[in-house]
């Protein structure tokens, strides 16, 4: 009978020493890995940017200057970006905008896990009446799209920062509460929740001690992804004059 051996297992040479199987090359582990390290390496640049605007915006982002009102990059020496139509400097109000997009984006987001999250788990693993008022509601929010649903919301409460974090966060609610109801009814098939069940564990702690955690890792990163969506319509409604001032 041929015994096969691993090519990854510690080989033992004659003298008894275990000889470690050669490591993977560093340049094809650096290429599987950069748009990982470059992704990290810009969002942490953006968040470096807006924690530190007060000091690395060149000049006030609301200061207007008369003689330098719509130039453009480089034509003006303190104006690296160029300037608007009211004579301010672009590349500070870049900069400033760079703090209320990512407290936008990461506020509403946040909302939306805290809110949708827990509404999917229930009705995943509680069935019945429960998931069809929860689902038939989620369905109800996703008949609007995001950016509609979130102006509607924004032009009935009014445009600031805690109103527009609240109507992009309800207007994510329901993508979080489908995919943790889907994740949920998957989970809790398995082994281990029945084996809970049998011991005596009710659907609250069934829910919070092997259900989420299990789901979390999905969901985290399913909710990074939606922080773009939630900057991107941030801006869209600044665009339309009912986002931030």
């Amino acid at each position: 009978m041929a015994i096969v051996r691993d090519a990854t297992a510690p080989e033992l040479t004659a003298a008894g020493a275990v000889q470690e199987a050669p490591s993977r090359p560093l340049g094809r582990t650096l290429r599987r890995y950069a748009p990982i390290g470059i992704g990290v390496v810009m969002a942490l640049a953006m968040v470096v940017i807006a924690a530190g605007a007060p000091l690395i915006a060149p000049l006030s982002p609301s200061a207007q200057f008369a003689d330098a009102v719509l130039k453009g990059p480089g034509a003006v020496e303190r104006h690296a970006l160029g300037t608007d139509e009211f004579g301010r400097d672009l590349l500070s109000r870049i900069i400033w905008g760079a703090r209320v997009s990512l407290q936008v984006g990461l506020a509403s987001v946040i909302f939306g896990f805290a809110l949708g999250v827990p509404l999917g788990i229930l009705a995943g693993v509680q069935g019945g009446r429960i998931e069809t008022c929860i689902m038939r509601g989620a369905d109800m929010l996703m008949a609007f799209p995001t950016l509609l649903l979130a102006l509607i919301i924004v032009t009935a409460l009014g445009g600031s920062l805690p109103n527009e974090i609240l109507a992009i966060g309800v207007a994510l609610t329901p993508n979080f509460v489908r995919l943790a109801r889907g994740l949920a009814l998957t989970i809790r098939e398995q082994d281990y929740i029945l084996a809970a069940r049998a011991l005596g564990s009710g659907q609250l702690r069934v829910m919070a001690r092997h259900v989420f955690p299990n789901a979390l890792y999905a969901l985290v990163v399913v909710a990074t992804l939606y922080i773009a969506t939630a900057i991107r319509t941030e801006a869209t409604l600044s665009f339309l004059g009912f986002g931030i001032p």
